[in-house]
């Protein structure tokens, strides 16, 4: 085995465990505070910058616009992962307690501007790829999927800025007033944000079904990955959809799969794919004529 090949082997195990290990610790630990985290954080985020340089430089080099297109559009959908990254030491976030949420206030709404600017950039790469994919003769899941993207990105604004904005400001007239009682009212108000969650998160993992067709169509995946991309998706879309009041353990998993970070992870591991060599050498073989 070659030396560059040892490296993208190495890059593609690296970046494959990020993200599951930021669920693991997540979930898992929960908050492990900022001197521990955020050092750790910016040293995933140097590695993971390597190892997509390390994926990418020989698309990089190639002749085409085309190529680098796909490059460019692989790497905005590995961006949000580095930076969600971080949530391994921030945990879940304390919905039922005011005063932790105000005590890490700072942190919290690093939480939600990370995932505002995760879901502007994913939007962004589903943009880039899905002209790349007409370009390669393939214009109707691309569309369809990039559909589903332009519902689902306002859609996801307005969640966030629901968690991140809005319900800050109401627990710091809680903790100012000195009450540790949700008013009634928010009740209904969380239900409904929930609810709207849920159809982002349904409607992202819809777009990576139909991108995965797309890209078996154009062969720029093997047909074995698009199918394994495509049943997944589909498997989380079905338990996001699920009632939360079902028995363990759908109500566990319908929670983890509606995590707002959670749909990126499959674009994200798609990508990985795409910036491999064995994959970015299979584009020569497309006869694609740009103008």
């Amino acid at each position: 085995m070659t030396q560059s090949k040892i490296k993208n082997l190495l890059s593609q195990i690296y970046l494959a465990l990020v993200p599951l290990l930021t669920i693991v610790f997540g979930l898992g630990v929960g908050y492990i505070g900022y001197k521990i985290y955020l050092p750790i954080w910016l040293l995933n985020v140097f590695f993971m910058s390597v190892a997509i340089w390390w994926l990418s430089n020989s698309a990089i080099k190639r002749e085409g616009i085309w190529y680098k297109n796909i490059v460019i559009s692989a790497i905005l959908f590995l961006i949000p992962t580095m930076l969600t990254s971080m949530f391994f030491g921030l945990g879940a976030p304390p919905y039922e307690s005011p005063e932790l949420w105000i005590k890490t206030l700072a942190e919290q709404r690093a939480r939600y501007y990370i995932l505002l600017a995760a879901g502007l950039i994913i939007t962004f790469g589903f943009s880039v790829l899905c002209q790349q994919l007409k370009k390669a003769g393939e214009d109707l899941y691309s569309a369809i999927g990039m559909v589903a993207i332009q519902i689902a990105a306002p859609v996801f604004i307005i969640n966030m800025s629901f968690w991140g904005f809005y319900l800050p400001r109401l627990y710091q007239q809680m903790v100012k007033l000195n009450t540790t009682t949700l008013p009634e009212w928010i009740f209904p108000m969380r239900t409904m944000f929930y609810y709207i969650n849920v159809f982002a998160s349904a409607l992202i993992y819809l777009a990576v079904i139909n991108f995965s067709m797309s890209l078996k169509k154009t062969s720029l995946l093997k047909s074995t990955t698009c199918n394994i991309y495509i049943c997944i998706s589909a498997l989380f879309l079905v338990l996001d959809l699920l009632p939360p009041s079902l028995p363990e353990p759908f109500s566990t998993l319908n929670f983890i799969v509606s995590i707002p970070a959670v749909p990126f992870m499959l674009p994200y591991f798609m990508r990985i794919n795409l910036l491999s060599r064995k994959s970015v050498s299979q584009f020569s073989e497309q006869k694609i004529i740009l103008s």
